[in-house]
């Protein structure tokens, strides 16, 4: 694999150990521990049970909050990794996010270290493939079970359906859609989804190339933030018609890797909630070492829906710093299209 999309990712990892600081209360979330200790289970003062939510009409309990996969790498120490998935584990996080090609398969292979010992049993188990032609698609997958150390992947998503032409091609006569199919049917994944960072209409195309070819996706996953309400909106495009067919609601960039905060309109906290109080089946967060991964379980724990009014409240505060997308530079540039990058990924 090249190393473009790490080279084009690398400030993530820069900015992800102040981001989550912010998370919360001025002053920090109450009972964080001391930095490098050892998190165990998580309680305190107006810390509730982990929230569960179906992920569509699959039946399944995923915990509101999931642990996002790039930052599996961020850490320099392994064992920090491993650390950071176990804790989370431990305090209720049972979804996993994961993708092929994050810091060139890293992110895999430490997750997959760190779901040993029982571990694996204990979570739901999501990555990506660029892939988008059947050989491409099962190379890609054959690796990716290897690193995660598992005969089964619970959900497997196409990536990065960014460009106008995804569908047709994944769908196509040579299309991934079909290796996807065979693949479930052998028993090496378990449920079949997509991602997007782009346009809601390119979305809306691959949702409805899938129902002209007699097929429902189980999940969908999507930018969903306080920003996006505002700027081609996946929330209010994508999200109604996954939550009609019964479609598990993914969201990502709750923060835009703490792009949203520069904004100084709302907070981590608030950015967060939000997002919670859509109806996401899941809000994946990135968690560079065990306090951040504090700052999310008491963020899933404290959160409580928002009525409408308070909902307008935060809207009204992000709106004109939204209008451009400038602070969801993902749907506005070509900087986090790793796939534009790399097209070789693709096939």
């Amino acid at each position: 694999m090249g190393g473009d999309k790490t080279d084009r990712r690398s400030f993530l990892g820069k900015m992800a150990t102040g981001i989550a600081g912010t998370v919360g209360v001025a002053g920090g979330m109450p009972g964080a521990p001391p930095a490098g200790k050892s998190l165990g289970v998580i309680t305190g003062p107006a810390v509730g049970e982990m929230p569960y939510r179906t992920l569509g009409r699959s039946g399944e309990k995923v915990s509101l909050i999931g642990l996002g996969g790039y930052h599996m790498a961020v850490p320099k120490d392994e064992a920090e990794s491993i650390r950071i998935v176990r804790t989370a584990v431990d305090n209720g996080i049972n979804f996993m996010d994961n993708c092929w090609d994050y810091h060139d398969g890293l992110s895999e292979v430490r997750m997959g270290k760190a779901l040993r010992d029982g571990y694996r049993q204990k979570v739901f188990l999501m990555t990506k493939t660029d892939g988008q032609v059947k050989e491409v698609y099962n190379r890609q997958l054959e690796q990716s079970l290897k690193r995660l150390q598992t005969d089964t992947i619970d959900l497997v998503q196409f990536h990065e359906v960014i460009r106008e032409g995804d569908p047709d091609r994944i769908f196509g006569a040579n299309g991934a859609f079909q290796a996807a199919l065979a693949a479930k049917k052998a028993g090496k994944i378990r449920y079949i989804g997509f991602t997007g960072h782009k346009d809601p209409e390119i979305h809306l195309k691959m949702l409805n190339t899938a129902f002209a070819h007699g097929f429902t996706f189980d999940a969908v996953q999507m930018p969903l933030n306080v920003m996006d309400a505002h700027y081609h909106s996946f929330a209010k495009k994508v999200v109604p018609v996954l939550v009609k067919h019964g479609i598990g609601v993914l969201g990502m960039k709750p923060m835009a890797a703490g792009i949203i905060l520069k904004s100084n309109t709302v907070t981590a906290i608030e950015c967060l909630h939000y997002a919670m109080n859509l109806p996401t089946s899941v809000v994946i967060n990135g968690c560079d070492s065990v306090e951040r991964v504090h700052q999310a379980v008491v963020a899933a724990r404290t959160f409580r829906p928002m009525d409408e009014a308070r909902v307008a409240a935060l809207l009204a505060k992000t709106a004109a710093a939204a209008a451009k997308g400038e602070f969801e530079p993902f749907k506005t540039t070509h900087e986090f299209d790793g796939t534009i990058q790399n097209p070789q990924w693709l096939g």
